[in-house]
């Protein structure tokens, strides 16, 4: 059974009465994006291959592959890729299915 992370979210900093709009725009357009960076390093280790179908997909057609947490935990980000496969949308969508069903069959939440 995978141990279910939930995620945290950082308190956003307080806001600079004093900026406008668009200097506030610009700052957050600055800020990383956290969540395309293990995205991207997984393709880069994985390769562009669905881990459990087999399907190879190249630059065009990338956008069909996800990446899946082994162990559920969207916050473990390991930078060798230990714990991320990259799936395709359709067998990514097969593997969470599948754990719902599980736990409706046994009676877990």
């Amino acid at each position: 059974m995978r141990n279910k992370s939930y995620h945290i979210h950082k308190r956003p900093k307080k806001i600079d009465p004093n900026k406008s709009v668009e200097e506030i725009l610009r700052e957050i357009k600055q800020l990383p994006s956290k969540g395309s960076d293990y995205r991207e390093r997984s393709l880069k280790i994985h390769g562009f291959i669905c881990a459990k179908c087999g399907r190879e997909f190249d630059y065009k057609t990338r956008h069909l592959l996800t990446v899946h947490h082994k162990d559920g935990n969207h916050m473990n980000n390991p930078p060798d890729g230990s714990n991320w496969e990259n799936l395709c949308v359709y067998c990514h969508d097969d593997e969470h299915s599948r754990e719902l069903l599980g736990n409706y069959l046994t009676g877990k939440k």
